[in-house]
């Protein structure tokens, strides 16, 4: 049972780790993941954690390519249509 604790306070220092990462070394750690498993030469127990942490990656990527668009669409054309601006995500000024 103390396994199954350490396992998920590595989960979550894991996450923290991850949290702290920037969108690059996030990918360039799950472009490893995938490669990893895609071998095929990983036991099972190691490709189940793998995959857990792979997948805790991609949300990452996801979140931080989510706000990026977000950003994006934050940008306020001007009368001719052109962009002219941006506006703060939380529609502040």
């Amino acid at each position: 049972m103390l396994c199954g604790m350490d396992e998920a306070n590595t989960s979550q220092d894991d996450k923290q780790a991850i949290a702290q990462m920037t969108f690059e070394q996030a990918l360039v750690a799950l472009e490893e993941i995938v490669q990893q498993l895609e071998r095929g030469d990983v036991p099972l127990d190691q490709s189940i954690t793998l995959y857990e942490r792979g997948e805790t990656l991609r949300a990452a990527c996801q979140e931080r390519l989510d706000t990026a668009q977000a950003r994006i669409e934050k940008i306020v054309a001007g009368a001719d249509g052109k962009p002219s601006g941006t506006a703060p995500l939380d529609g502040a000024r």
